[in-house]
């Protein structure tokens, strides 16, 4: 049941309300009473990145559509499974039997995991499953399905009717060669079962049917337009599930553009507005290169989640749509750490413009932040050389004492995640240098401060303990070569300062706040890794 209508919500500065204002008034103008929201799957490979990306997204869009009207709309997943089979994968076994079914309809080839009646009922498993695991609300279509049960027969009828028209927008974007042999139908072949792509010698719309010849044999077939014994070719079929399903919402990614006004102006000519659609840009690697699945130059789902929670993904996702953003395995910590924020900020105040709101539906989830950043996990795996969660663990409860897996789950999660990061990442890139003269004499400044307050350190919550450390760290650094001026009057420090301290006392570029990072650690800890990396220096000049 939808929630009550809020119009308010239109104001609210977030790119889903922004896009569910325009669905709201798409249907105040049809007079429609219930929204559809459309994505497409292609089932020949395996859901990815990518598809978790349009889903969620999408489903951001249909949240804040139903707060904004109160109406309630309903989310198609779906799988264009009637597709002939272009390739063999290289990732399934059996290929050679897969081989002698190239250009059948994948819903005809036989699953060579041997567990489903079809490779694309193996498939659309596949992405069922994925969506179920991730908690989206959807319902599943087939595109053989629709076509063989005729819920797409009155829609073929008027292509067919409309076939010149949609000859001449389409026929201006192809190649001579590709243009001398089109045709919006795909018949499929009544002897080979092949998804044919040949030119149609006729259209009947009156009698619903198609004559072609085999460019083998030269026979020449009359097919039936409807039941499923053809299927339009890819960008005549979005725009044919828009006219026959009345989709009123879908996303598509930047390389899509072309197709996405050439479906709409078929759509056009077969009589129905083409949806309100959202065009979000495309994911690079490290390199700033486009991803690419030939290429395998991206981050996988399953890594991501090896190194980071879902929600952390969530809030890459929903961060700037359209900008392009490296999707590398670097952005998790701050993904995972930016994720964190916006859930207590979300916890203090419900907000519709902070991500979280959108990630957990609209509302506040019971299981509380973790009171530990995540980079700060990180860097106390770092200096712990931890290789277990126990290790983590010790180091936390000297921290928060009543802190368990079982009463802090978010913590549990970010400590397996940091272990899996520090292993596979951290650990293999530690590269520590010694200190200079002066970064020497400011770092023995601090271990003496430390040493020095430890008492009255150690008496304060933990709460406050970390940013009275983080006092010392000022206090030790205002030295030359770190002095600057501050805005306060006093003596101020430069980011040069803590650059050093990470990069002698934990081998890397980055670092967390430090007086935190302290608080967590420990402070006679903390003392002996400062006179440990000088000693070490000094040993080896």
């Amino acid at each position: 049941m939808p929630p009550s209508a809020d119009p308010s919500l239109r104001t609210v500065r977030a790119w889903p309300f922004e896009e569910a204002a325009k669905v709201a008034d798409r249907l105040a103008a049809s007079g429609k009473g219930t929204a559809l929201f459309e994505t497409g799957y292609g089932p020949s490979g395996l859901p990815h990145i990518g598809t978790f990306g349009e889903v969620a997204r999408t489903s951001w869009v249909r949240r804040a559509f139903e707060r904004i009207t109160g109406l309630p709309s309903r989310l198609l997943a779906f799988s264009d499974d009637m597709d002939g089979l272009r390739k063999v994968p290289d990732n399934v076994p059996d290929g050679e039997m897969l081989r002698q079914y190239l250009g059948q309809p994948l819903t005809r080839v036989p699953d060579p995991f041997g567990t489903h009646p079809s490779f694309g009922a193996h498939n659309n498993a596949r992405l069922r499953a994925f969506l179920d695991a991730f908690g989206f609300d959807y319902e599943f279509a087939s595109s053989t399905d629709y076509y063989s049960s005729g819920r797409f027969d009155a829609a073929l009828i008027r292509m067919a009717e409309a076939h010149e028209e949609v000859l001449r927008v389409i026929l201006p974007t192809l190649g001579p060669d590709r243009r001398a042999t089109y045709s919006p139908f795909l018949p499929i072949h009544p002897r080979t079962g092949v998804v044919m792509q040949v030119p149609m010698e006729e259209v009947r719309p009156t009698d619903g049917t198609l004559v072609w010849r085999d460019p083998d044999s030269g026979e020449r077939f009359e097919t039936p337009v409807t039941g499923g014994h053809c299927k339009a070719q890819w960008k005549a079929d979005w725009a044919l599930r828009w006219f026959a399903l009345g989709v009123d919402y879908e996303m598509s990614g930047k390389d899509l553009t072309d197709s996405v006004k050439l479906s709409g102006q078929i759509c056009r000519i077969l009589g129905a507005e083409p949806p309100v659609g959202f065009t979000y840009e495309l994911f690079l690697d490290a390199g700033g290169q486009k991803i690419s699945k030939s290429k395998g130059n991206g981050l996988t789902i399953e890594q991501w989640l090896e190194y980071g929670p879902p929600e952390s993904l969530s809030l890459f996702m929903f961060g700037s749509p359209r900008s392009a953003k490296r999707l590398h395995f670097d952005v998790i910590p701050r993904a995972t750490d930016d994720y964190l924020t916006q859930l207590d900020k979300l916890r203090a105040a419900p907000d519709p413009a902070n991500p979280a709101w959108h990630i957990h539906g609209g509302a506040v989830p019971e299981a509380a932040s973790s009171p530990i950043p995540f980079s700060m996990l990180l860097n106390l795996a770092v200096v712990a050389n931890a290789e277990t969660p126990e290790m983590l663990w010790g180091f936390v409860r000297r921290y928060l004492p009543e802190a368990t897996p079982e009463n802090a789950p978010t913590l549990a999660r970010l400590v397996e995640h940091a272990l899996h990061y520090y292993r596979d990442f951290v650990k293999p890139a530690k590269r520590y240098r010694a200190a200079t003269s002066g970064e020497r004499g400011a770092m023995t400044a601090l271990a003496e401060l430390l040493r020095d307050h430890a008492a009255r350190l150690e008496a304060l919550p933990a709460t406050e303990r970390g940013a009275a450390i983080q006092d010392l760290v000022y206090d030790a650094g205002r030295r030359e070569p770190f002095l600057q001026p501050g805005k306060d009057g006093r003596p101020g420090v430069s980011i040069a300062w803590f650059e050093a301290l990470y990069q002698v006392l934990l081998g890397q570029e980055k670092g967390p706040r430090f007086g935190g990072f302290v608080a967590l650690y420990g402070i006679p800890e903390t003392v002996a890794l400062i006179e440990g990396a000088l000693a070490r220096a000094e040993a080896a000049a």
